[in-house]
């Protein structure tokens, strides 16, 4: 039997992805994806797009999100799925993130004007068009402007921790982000574990405590992070009975470690996310 292609984490241009919602179902019809979250940053505007269009190229639509989280003075971030995307307090909690995110994107720009880098601010809201502004849309100017020869090469240069476009930023809390899933009848991922470098002592203590908050899963597979790493991830998740999830964290060509669907098979201790969702569990049938 021929495993069903489950991609439950990528991205729009609603975020930072470069396709639009319509045409990243598109391309996941020409990768063979046959269940798809879109999870884009703090916003759900592209879910009814996406989910027309994948309705018509058969492909299960899972609504999805991805929340930046501050734990312990780290950036997580937790990914929502299968919610009611007409949940007025997860809407509103989406765009109280959302204009922290603008307020984090003026102070980008003043930095790098300090480095005399002009009309930052400008320059990625061109490339943001309607999204709310992030780091791609500063790095994406950069770039057409000459000031580094790719998107890898800018954030190294530009926009990590100690360059001029960094700004830190305080999100929402964990409890708070699994309020809001939970609330709107979502499940909480936590999302490529395997980008946080925790140790062997802080990743438990993570695991406990979003367990205990009323967390679901682990993104044991991620595009995002090294494979091997899916093992570690599976067995802490079964430790701390949460579900194991799997994404590509899609952009786009050019700016992705993975293509869309390209996520390899949970580890067999693995308990899938979708073993409680009706909608996708008919595949395995």
């Amino acid at each position: 039997m021929n495993i069903p292609i489950i991609d439950l984490h990528c991205h729009s241009n609603v975020s930072d992805g470069l396709l639009s919602p319509a045409e990243l179902m598109s391309h996941a019809a020409e990768n063979n994806v046959q269940a798809i979250a879109l999870t884009d940053h703090d916003d759900i505007a592209g879910l009814s797009e996406a989910s027309i269009t994948a309705k018509s190229l058969n492909i299960i639509f899972i609504n999805g999100v991805e929340i930046s989280v501050t734990w312990k003075k780290r950036t997580l971030h937790i990914v929502g799925l299968n919610f009611d995307k007409d949940n007025k307090l997860l809407f509103q909690g989406l765009k109280k993130i959302r204009d922290g995110r603008y307020k984090r994107a003026q102070l980008m720009a003043d930095g790098l004007g300090m480095a005399g880098i002009q009309g930052a601010m400008d320059g990625a809201k061109s490339y943001a068009k309607n999204s709310t502004i992030g780091r791609i849309h500063f790095a994406q100017f950069l770039v057409a402007q000459g000031y580094a020869k790719d998107i890898s090469a800018v954030f190294k240069k530009f926009l990590t921790p100690g360059k001029p476009g960094y700004v830190d930023h305080e999100w929402i809390s964990l409890e708070e982000s699994i309020r809001l899933i939970n609330g709107a009848g979502g499940d909480a991922i936590i999302a490529h574990p395997g980008r946080y470098d925790m140790g062997n002592k802080l990743y438990p203590k993570l695991f406990q405590e979003f367990k205990d908050l009323g967390g679901t899963g682990v993104e044991v597979m991620s595009g995002s992070q090294d494979p091997s790493q899916a093992n570690y991830f599976s067995k802490l998740a079964a430790n701390y009975n949460l579900f194991s999830s799997c994404g590509s964290d899609f952009h786009g060509k050019g700016i992705s470690h993975r293509a869309l669907g390209n996520v390899r098979s949970l580890p067999n201790d693995s308990i899938p996310i979708w073993t409680k969702w009706d909608q996708i569990k008919k595949l395995f049938h």
